[in-house]
């Protein structure tokens, strides 16, 4: 989101705010470095990297918002270490802006409030800028933290090729797919997957997310010029598991970054070039960010290509640049244009033929290229019997024969990766309506799979196949 502010930034305090907090006690195994992750915390508005002025009307708005607030209380809205906070609160009372309303036995147990004059600075303050929340880091120390976060890096973690195998070991895969995803993980460049309808393949494509190593920083906010953009989205930036043991190390790390795991954005044929853009909430008065920039560090699949409303070549021609090693541009309110920082792996995601989705010029310009399809039989029989453990449910081999060859192959449906799943649930479904406890027998299978094909026609018997 964005708002316009009269604040300008401190983009000379950006390296500071970028600056890597001092060594700390290593984590626990398997739990995230968080000192190595977050910057150290700022100790004064100068560190910080932005304009006193920004911080004072922070203050004022987040006082007026919350009447008597404890120095706690206000170093948990706006992020901010204890020691900027008495900087700002010193100047502001100097101003006759703030008093203090109660003081307890010790230095932090001091409660402040606005004074009358602080009351109309806060309201101008909140006609010209309605943004309360955490104080913004400046554009420079955020790209500053892509840049070292970006999986391009020399000396960057990289999935082996036992990780894959891991993770995709119940997507039937073939050995030279999971090679060709491999190098595309390894080189995060851009990925096409594509291939009939069911193959398994926004699946897939969401389960790469898994394969990106260790943790990464994300602002709450960022400082674009004049303007305030919220960043931290906590659906697409969930929080790493543990990291309750690690909070003595947290108090010393600049509170404005959120510690997260590396993100997924997945969009499919709701996509529109507007989501692309910062988008104007009238009713909070600011813009969202936009989408492919929060997958910074991670993952942005852009699924079901070419069944969004606005043609393919229109949707995909600002990833020109971006694919050829260039930044993304954004354009703010009033038409400012600004370059910001993109170091997520595009992953493209169609059920339709690729020369019907994309230019030759584009085409070239997508650095793997896999074609998904119909499992070989013994990976669909695998994955049938991996969701009938899963479901607790009896499968035995005759029944298994029974589906692959008087249901599939007597049909000509293939033995797409959707089948298993969608007719277990169907199972399910009809169980439960009876009110008996499900159980995997013939005439269980065939009354699924009557209700799964009915009225429609056997699907084309699609050859898998990989191109590069």
């Amino acid at each position: 989101m964005i708002e316009t502010l009269s604040f300008g930034s401190a983009e000379h305090g950006a390296a500071a705010s970028a600056g890597m907090a001092g060594r700390m006690p290593p984590a626990p195994p398997g739990e995230p470095e968080v000192a190595a992750i977050l910057p150290r915390q700022a100790k004064s508005v100068s560190d910080t990297g932005l304009d006193a002025r920004l911080v004072c009307a922070l203050m004022l708005k987040t006082l007026h918002a919350n009447g008597r607030a404890p120095l706690p209380l206000l170093a948990g809205k706006l992020k901010l270490s204890v020691s900027v906070l008495r900087e700002v609160l010193a100047s502001l009372m100097a101003e006759q802006h703030v008093e203090v309303a109660w003081c307890g036995e010790s230095d932090i147990d001091v409660q402040y409030q606005l004074t009358p004059i602080g009351q109309r600075a806060a309201l101008d303050c909140l006609a010209e800028c309605r943004y309360i929340g955490p104080a913004p880091v400046t554009l420079g120390a955020w790209r500053a933290m892509v840049e070292r976060q970006s999986l391009r890096q020399a000396g960057a973690g990289r999935p082996s090729a036992a990780d894959i195998a891991a993770v995709l070991a119940d997507d039937g895969l073939e050995t030279q797919q999971r090679t060709l995803l491999g190098a595309a993980l390894h080189a995060q460049r851009a990925l096409l997957l594509y291939g009939p309808s069911g193959s398994g393949k926004s699946t897939l494509a969401r389960k790469l997310a898994r394969l990106l190593p260790g943790a990464v920083a994300v602002p709450y906010a960022i400082l674009v010029g004049d303007r305030i953009v919220r960043f931290h989205d906590p659906l697409r930036h969930p929080a790493p598991l543990p990291l309750a043991r690690q909070q003595e190390e947290r108090r010393s790390c600049d509170a404005r970054w959120v510690v997260c795991q590396r993100p997924l954005v997945h969009v499919g044929a709701e996509l529109e070039p507007e989501a692309l853009e910062p988008r104007y909430d009238a009713d909070q008065g600011v813009y969202q960010a936009p989408l492919h920039l929060q997958a910074n560090n991670g993952i942005f699949v852009i699924d079901d290509l070419g069944r969004q409303r606005v043609p393919a070549p229109e949707l995909l021609k600002r990833w020109f640049g971006i694919l050829d090693g260039g930044p993304a541009r954004i354009t703010l309110g009033g038409g400012q244009a600004e370059t910001m920082p993109f170091e997520a792996m595009l992953v493209f995601v169609t059920d339709l033929a690729p020369a019907g989705v994309f230019d030759p010029a584009l085409l070239r310009r997508i650095g793997y290229r896999i074609a998904l399809g119909p499992l070989a039989e013994p990976a669909y029989r695998a994955l049938w019997r991996r969701l009938c453990r899963l479901r607790r449910l009896d499968c035995d081999e005759a029944l298994l024969d029974h589906l692959v060859a008087r249901l599939h192959r007597a049909s000509g449906t293939p033995l797409l990766a959707c089948h298993p799943e969608e007719l277990l649930g169907r199972l399910f479904d009809f169980a439960g309506s009876a009110g008996t406890e499900p159980r995997l027998t013939v005439a269980a299978l065939e009354q699924a799979w009557s209700s799964m094909s009915a009225g429609a026609a056997p699907a084309p018997n699609h050859l898998a196949g990989i191109a590069s």
